[in-house]
Order: C-alpha cells, then sequence, then structure tokens
C-alpha cells in the first residue's frame, strides 16, 4: 500500500528546516542544498514543493506569521477584559521564550537580507503595523484610549515600543526577560488607556 503523504506537512517540515539553516548559518547559508540536507529530503523532493529558492523563504517567513497568528487567534476566544486581551496580543508580537526567540531571529534575518538583496518578497509581510493600528483603534472604539491622544501618535509609539522590545529581547535576552518585558508593556497601556 503506498505512503500517504500530507503536503501540508510537509512543506511546514521544509520551512522549518530553513528557519534552522538560516539560524545556524544565516540567509547565506539557506541555500536549497543546505534546505534539503537539513529537512532529511532530496533537492527533487524539495523541488516538488518549492520550484524557486525564492518561493520556499517566502513560503518559510509566511508561516512564521502564521503561527503568530494562530496563537493570536487563540487568544480571541478567550472572554477578557479589552485592554488585558490587547495586552496578551502584544505580547505575541515580542520574544519571550525559545520558540519565539526562534521565530523573531529567523524573521530579522529576513528583514535584514530582504534590504540588501535584489529578490522582492512583496508577498511577505509581518503584519505588525496593520495589527497594531487595529488594536489601536480597539482601544479607540471601545472608549479605552484617553482624552486627548493623537491616535496615529500613539499608533506610531506602540510600533515601536513593540519593534524595539522584540530587537532588545533577541540581542539581551539575560536583560530583558518575559517578566521585564511585561510590565513594559502593561505600564505603557496603563499610560495610554482610562481604566
Amino acid at each position: 500500500m503506498p505512503k500517504i503523504v500530507d503536503h501540508s506537512e510537509r512543506k511546514s517540515h521544509i520551512a522549518e528546516a530553513t528557519w534552522r539553516v538560516i539560524m545556524n548559518q544565516g540567509m547565506k547559508g539557506a541555500t536549497v542544498r543546505n534546505i534539503a540536507q537539513e529537512a532529511g529530503v532530496s533537492l527533487g523532493a524539495l523541488r516538488h514543493y518549492f520550484s524557486t529558492q525564492h518561493e520556499l523563504i517566502a513560503f518559510a517567513m509566511n508561516l512564521v506569521k502564521e503561527r503568530v497568528d494562530v496563537r493570536i487567534n487563540a487568544l480571541l476566544t478567550l472572554d477578557l477584559p479589552p485592554k488585558q486581551l490587547i495586552t496578551k496580543i502584544l505580547m505575541e508580537l515580542i520574544p519571550v521564550d525559545d520558540h519565539t526567540m526562534a521565530e523573531m531571529e529567523v524573521w530579522f534575518a529576513f528583514v535584514f537580507h530582504r534590504k540588501y538583496v535584489g529578490d522582492h518578497y512583496d508577498e511577505v509581510d509581518d503584519g505588525v503595523y496593520s495589527a497594531i493600528h487595529m488594536l489601536v483603534g480597539y482601544l479607540h472604539e471601545q472608549g479605552l484610549l484617553r482624552q486627548g491622544l493623537d491616535k496615529d501618535n500613539e499608533l506610531e509609539r506602540l510600533y515601536a515600543l513593540v519593534d524595539g522590545l522584540a530587537l532588545h529581547a533577541m540581542l539581551e535576552p539575560e536583560r530583558l526577560d518575559k517578566q521585564r518585558i511585561l510590565r513594559v508593556v502593561t505600564s505603557h497601556m496603563d499610560s495610554i488607556c482610562n481604566e
């Protein structure tokens, strides 16, 4: 009886191998050959799923975003007060454990690679800015933003805070642990919310 292959699972397996290669060798090491070897598949099998390196890298990066989206969507099912819910969502955008640290390390490597190479990855967007835009809009709609705050300015401040915390958490994880990050995010939320 022929073996049934879950193609979605196989693509995810190859994408995760791509992440490991990027973490260990950087974007320069993320060749199709190195990724196939890390994934334990032949070059032909890899090319069956991804016809170009560009397609493979784009899929691997979008998988990072999808995994974050799954965690955020799980939070949205919880019955939490709006400010607490948004704080939890913001914490999903910042690396606070080994798993999310790996995702962030891969994402930053990709971002800097994209900036300095000719390849355009227009199909890859981390979605953080648009997510924060929605979160600030939600706070505003719920009447939770403090009176007199400039919504656009608060969007940029919160976006900068999340990106800054993410970068510093990645570079200085001993100094900036999960509890400290949570205190900073909570303090910021307290400063912009009226409850």
